[in-house]
């Protein structure tokens, strides 16, 4: 046995796949074969270059003892607080020279030992295979000295026979991990670059006549409600079903009669695939995909699908996830009535699928492809259209497709993502279809649909949409005739997204249109002392995006984010929509399969935000797309004259899988009669006395009109006009788009820098007037505002009256008035709740009476920006103070103004001050998601235009 002491590092280059790997074949995650885990502490050392060391570390008594430890599964750059380099995040830009297929001579390399014994009881016959789940970029690998091959490929599963070089004790098992390689063009996939042993590591025992490969078949005809089972298996066997009384050799069809797996009920059939010497559970369920009258349809019927993105990742371990976390991001999509999952980018860790065939949901697996900056150069030299690369690109889509098979919850095989068009993915696609004409291929790059079965697109327009659902877009033959999804669509970057309710309304209206996931699922925020939650940048990158990686429907801690609150309302899958006058509720079943039998209805009846009855309500069990209407009680009597609305919930009526008893699924609200509106006669006037001006309850500065103190509240600020809010990673928009961003425009006005010029302050004989000009400097426009003040003697009332002067091209950001308050803790208010809504993402929003705290009033965005604000208020009671709206309001209260908002770049910038900064906004411009979709639609704009509104200020002590 001899070492090279100078290494060829040739392999990294190398644009094949690698070399030595076994076939790939079906994941299964156990049997009654013996396994034994490698995941735990292993040695580590890290090289600055691919060709640093030799390979003598490989050598069975090699002394690795001074070397420092990592956790595998895991990523060296989360591990060793920085003593292993940093993470890098970037969009589409390669942090390297874009010079196919070399990569820089500095390229991060940790070389990984792990010393095991086998256990005692670990067979002596048969064969073993080392199977790595996931190594980002390149790994090569030795067992006992012996080198076994290298491979590349990041996340996908790479087997090894080893039966023979295994021995008793102390085998020493070595893997030389570089961060950059041929493979690393083929993986640029907006993340975090963040090379190690990020998945699990395995030892399997192959005794004689063990499983080898095998396809499960099993189809559902809707017509008969017959399945068709059929398990091939490279290794001849039996397959068994008890609960189905099938026992038949592999290769061989069966009928029976069966229930069908879907995401609303999937339905799995325990079985086994028995062999000579092995036997592996089988979750088998039965279903049919096919494209067919111009729709996806499964089991004959057409889907819709309400999915998202979904990145591996966890803030200290990155991709390394564990299986408890899988389940936790399942529940909570089932638990927000998501039915989908595309997973982006690549095929995850094969548990988490096993995880959506258990708890249903549907899955377009995605190859472990994108190529995406290759655009800065015109996608020349793009590896996709480039024969030279296609072997890796095949391997890369066989490693997905033989892993995965089994799985009924895939319906789609996905090429890759961003990857330019070419040769390469046509060789995919057509092996894809040639191995698996069960399933459909999708890539939404292809969008004349050359290879796929669906016409794809992301960050389509919401009038694009329509135009698609329409059949007006246009392109080819073959994409007239296909479904439309989008991929990728409501950008939930920060604030947002807005206008989810829109799109969904477009994908129900048209059957062409069958739905949408939304980019994405997680924030991908590393967790920082210092920081709180780091992003691009933050590590000294030389090239990075910032906060984009920071874009999910969930914080990095798993928290739903208001944008997750949001989807679930707007894609429920029961409508509940009523008449509050006559007493009617109106029911849809807006599933694809379920009936309305797993759930339950209550009713309730609020006055002024507050429940005086609640009940049942018998809601028939309606088949998918059937309505019906049903009858609700006689509303409560009640003296107090207040407004008074129903809320209606469907809730699960039993314990699930995903949820207990009494989750609420869906609800509808709708008033009995219209809300009563603060008034009051005028009866106090102002008296003026040295220097200060009473009226009612309240004082004022002579001078310049301040609101002092109310009641006995002291005022630290008074109420003024205020139009500027911390733009939003939405407001800004994002550079490429072709949309007009506001955030930008705003700025440029300079909305942030509003001056306020006072022009009188006149004490009448029922009003205290206040008059005022307010305007950004070095331009025209401006707002007139008035300012009146009026009370009964325990009331105050203040009616603010603005009208825009010169040529306002822009919308607004926000209108109301800002105040401070010295003291403020507690809050309630009557309105929208319990959660942030704005103009474009208030569906979620429901009212009631609610108590929080200001603390507890803020949205935790990774990067801060305008957040918090409830909409629809009636009334708030902060401080000491009780504030009525004339008409609702939108209502915010923060210990930082809106300018260190503004200026904050991560939570911990943000340090509460001495005053309670409280916004009451008369309107809010809308959300969009034009970080990397459109803008607010016309509707949601704040425009500048003369109006008045009014709040009534009295004291809660």
């Amino acid at each position: 046995m001899s070492f090279r002491t100078t290494p060829s590092v040739d392999y990294v280059e190398d644009v094949s796949p690698g070399s030595g790997a076994l076939p790939p074949r079906a994941w299964y995650a156990s049997s009654d074969a013996r396994s034994l885990s490698l995941n735990g502490s292993w040695r580590f050392r890290l090289s600055a270059t691919a060709g640093a060391e030799d390979d003598s570390f490989a050598e069975e008594g090699y002394d690795a003892g001074n070397w420092a430890e990592v956790t595998v599964p895991g990523h060296w750059v989360l591990q060793g607080d920085g003593a292993f380099g940093s993470p890098i995040y970037t969009n589409h830009l390669y942090p390297f020279p874009v010079d196919p297929p070399y990569v820089p001579t500095e390229n991060p390399t940790g070389d990984h030992l792990r010393v095991f014994d086998l256990p005692s009881d670990w067979p002596s016959d048969g064969g073993a295979v080392l199977r790595f789940d996931g190594v980002e970029s390149c790994a090569r690998v030795w067992l006992n000295g012996t080198e076994l091959g290298e491979f590349k490929g990041s996340r996908l599963a790479h087997e090894f026979a080893v039966g023979e070089l295994l021995k008793p004790g102390a085998n020493v098992l070595a893997v030389r991990v570089h961060q950059w390689s041929a493979g690393s063009y083929l993986e640029d996939q907006d993340q975090w670059w963040l090379p190690g042993i990020f998945r699990d590591v395995t030892l399997l025992h192959r005794p004689a006549g063990s499983v080898a490969d095998f396809f499960v078949h099993a189809s559902y005809d809707h017509t008969t409600g017959e399945g068709t089972l059929r398990v091939d298996s490279d290794v001849d066997g039996r397959v068994l079903v008890p609960a189905l009384d099938i026992d038949v050799a592999t290769g061989e069809p069966v009928t029976a009669a069966v229930e069908p797996w879907t995401a609303e009920t999937p339905k799995l059939y325990d079985g086994v695939l028995a062999t000579d010497g092995e036997r592996v559970p089988l979750r088998i369920g039965f279903r049919t995909v096919v494209l067919e009258d111009g729709l996806v349809k499964v089991n004959g019927t057409a889907v819709l699908f309400k999915g998202v993105n979904r990145h591996e990742w966890h803030p200290e371990r990155g991709r390394a996830l564990d299986l408890e976390t899988m389940r936790e991001d399942v529940l909570l999509m089932k638990r927000h009535n998501l039915n989908a999952v595309r997973t982006s980018h690549y095929p995850p860790h094969p548990a988490f699928l096993d995880l959506c065939d258990e708890y249903g949901l549907w899955v377009i697996d995605e190859c472990d492809l994108e190529t995406h900056g290759f655009t800065e150069q015109d996608w020349r030299d793009n590896p996709v259209d480039d024969d030279r690369w296609t072997p890796a690109l095949l391997d890369r889509a066989a490693r997905m497709v033989e892993r995965d098979k089994n799985h009924p919850s895939i319906v789609f095989w996905s090429l890759g993502n961003e990857a330019g068009t070419g040769r390469g993915l046509t060789a995919m696609a057509e092996w894809i279809h040639g191995r698996d004409p069960e399933r459909l291929v999708h890539y939404e790059g292809d969008w004349n649909c050359r290879d796929t079965d669906v016409y794809s697109r992301m960050y389509a327009f919401h009038d694009e949409v329509e135009k698609i659902g329409q059949r007006l877009d246009g392109g080819t033959h073959k994409r007239r005739d296909l479904p439309f999804i989008q991929c990728e669509y409501a950008h939930a970057m920060g604030n947002g997204p807005g206008g989810l309710a829109d799109y969904q309304e477009l994908f129900e209206k048209y059957d062409r249109l069958q739905g949408g996931f939304i980019w994405e699922w997680i924030d991908h925020g590393v967790k920082h002392a210092e920081l709180g939650y780091a992003y691009g940048g933050d590590f000294g990158e030389e090239l990075h995006d910032g906060n984009f990686v920071c874009d999910g429907l969930v914080f990095p801690d798993r928290t739903p984010s208001p944008g997750l609150i949001e989807y679930k309302k707007v894609i429920e899958p029961v409508r509940i929509e009523g008449d509050g006058a006559n007493g009617i509720v109106h029911v849809t079943n807006k599933q694809d399969f379920a009936d309305l039998s797993a759930l339950a209805f209550e009713w309730s009846c609020q006055v002024d935000g507050e429940t005086v009855e609640s009940g049942s309500l018998a809601v028939p069990a309606l088949a998918p797309g059937e309505s019906a209407e049903v009858k609700l009680p006689e509303p409560p009597a009640d003296g107090r004259g207040g407004e008074r609305q129903w809320t209606v919930r469907a809730l699960l009526a039993d314990d699930t899988s995903w949820a207990a008893k009494g989750h609420v699924v869906a609800w509808g609200q709708f008033a009995v009669g219209a809300r009563p509106l603060p008034s009051f006669p005028a009866t106090d006037r102002p008296v003026v006395e040295e220097g200060r001006i009473t009226l009612g309850p309240a004082g004022f500065d002579a001078r310049t009109g301040a609101l002092l103190s109310v009641g006995g509240v002291e005022v630290g600020a008074t109420p003024r006009l205020d139009v500027w809010r911390a733009p939003t990673d939405n407001d800004d928009g994002a550079e490429w788009q072709t949309d007009t961003r506001y955030g930008v425009l705003w700025r440029t006005l300079g909305l942030h820098r509003m001056r306020h010029r006072l022009v009188s302050v006149e004490a009448g004989d029922d009003a205290l007037t206040v008059r005022t000009r307010v305007a950004p400097a070095a331009r025209e426009v401006g707002l007139d505002t008035v300012y009146r003040w009026t009370s009964d003697g325990e009331r105050l009332r203040l009616s603010v009256s603005v009208t825009p002067e010169g040529d306002w091209t822009v919308p607004l950001p926000r209108l109301g008035v800002r105040f401070g308050l010295p003291e403020a803790d507690g809050v309630e208010w009557f309105g929208g709740g319990p959660g942030e809504a704005y103009p474009d993402s208030r569906t979620a929003s429901m009212i009631g009476r609610w108590r929080s705290t200001v603390d507890r009033l803020q949205t935790p965005y990774v990067r801060p920006q305008e957040n918090g604000a409830r909409a629809d208020v009636r009334w708030v009671e902060l401080g000491g103070l009780r504030i009525e709206g004339d008409p609702e309001f939108w209502f915010t209260a923060r210990r930082w103004t809106t300018e260190q908002l503004d200026a904050a770049q991560h939570r911990t910038d943000l340090a509460a001050g001495d005053t309670v900064w409280v916004n009451l906004d008369h309107g809010l411009h809308g959300i969009g998601s034009q970080s990397c979709g459109p803008g607010p639609l016309p509707q949601y704009f704040l425009k500048a235009e003369p109006v008045e509104f009014s709040f009534v200020f009295s004291t809660t002590r």
